[in-house]
């Protein structure tokens, strides 16, 4: 399977963003990786850390997800107001108890509570829209504060515990009839983007469930990508498991698939190291390398 079908109106791709909003998220990543003393403080049971002064995890993820949005959002426009449907989307949220669980879309305000959303609904349809501070360049060598205005789709949550099969199943859920009525499209992609092991069992028959979706251009591609507040190395898009230091970091790699040869020639360009074994798995990911992989993961290099 080649991976190769162009990406247009007629037959548009799909990216599902699976986000752990589990009461860890709440842990302080320090982006500087500069580490003060260690916090720790109980949620759901489980010991967690507060780190320094700073955002948290679960802040950070809504933030890249939404610029990722919002990059999407311009790619696919086609003059000053028109947005091309070249790509659905769709944000599940996954925490609260491991048993029951909290599964469920997490887009904010118009979008709220739909499982999948057309790019152009999502370009028109921001929650609402923040002012920031962002540094620029002063044309001088130097740096200023300047205010942009940044739309919001997704907020931060965390809370419980991380029922990541379940948000597996319910991934499968959505992708089901969706290759069924594109396909001859470009396979969805699924992100998974969490930062800790899963808590309502082993995710391997679920994820093999997942990516055993199709449609005549290939599988569906599952990429994850764990996140962590520790000082420790960040294997990026390892070809194999010899690496990897525990058993939670072999199941992710185990589940995820295997890099397309386009994803390959983006990561290339991006200074990574990637075989033709390489899979869309980052361990141990600090913030920098969470963005770089969504934008190698979701770069539309064959829009028509």
């Amino acid at each position: 399977m080649a991976y190769t079908a162009a990406i247009d109106r007629d037959n548009p791709s799909l990216f599902l963003f699976l986000i752990d909003q589990s009461g860890s998220m709440n842990e302080i990543l320090n982006p500087t990786n500069i580490r003060p003393a260690e916090v720790p403080f109980q949620n759901d049971g489980k010991t967690c850390t507060q780190v320094g002064d700073g955002p948290t995890k679960a802040q950070l993820v809504a933030d890249a997800i939404n610029r990722l949005l919002q990059n999407l959002s311009i790619k696919c426009s086609k003059g000053f107001e028109e947005v091309h449907d070249y790509f659905s989307v769709g944000v599940i949220g996954y925490g609260g108890d491991n048993t029951a669980g909290r599964v469920e879309p997490a887009f904010s305000g118009h979008l709220a509570g739909r499982e999948l959303v057309r790019i152009s609904e999502i370009a028109y349809n921001p929650s609402r829209i923040e002012e920031r501070m962002k540094k620029v360049s002063d044309g001088a060598g130097g740096l200023v504060e300047q205010k942009i205005k940044f739309p919001i789709w997704f907020d931060a949550v965390a809370n419980g515990g991380t029922p990541m099969c379940q948000a597996l199943r319910r991934a499968r859920s959505i992708l089901e009839p969706w290759v069924i009525q594109y396909p001859d499209s470009y396979p969805p992609v699924v992100i998974n983007i969490n930062d800790g092991e899963s808590g309502d069992g082993d995710p391997t028959s679920d994820a093999a469930a997942l990516k055993a979706l199709s449609t005549n251009d290939g599988f569906v591609l599952l990429f994850n990508a764990h996140m962590s507040v520790t000082s420790t190395n960040v294997i990026e898009f390892p070809a194999s498991e010899n690496a990897l230091p525990d058993q939670h970091a072999r199941i992710l790699f185990g589940i995820s698939s295997v890099l397309p040869p386009q994803i390959q020639s983006e990561a290339r360009l991006d200074g990574l190291m990637v075989s033709e074994l390489s899979r869309g798995f980052v361990f141990n990911a600090k913030m920098d390398q969470v963005i770089q992989f969504l934008e190698i993961g979701t770069r539309p290099s064959n829009l028509r």
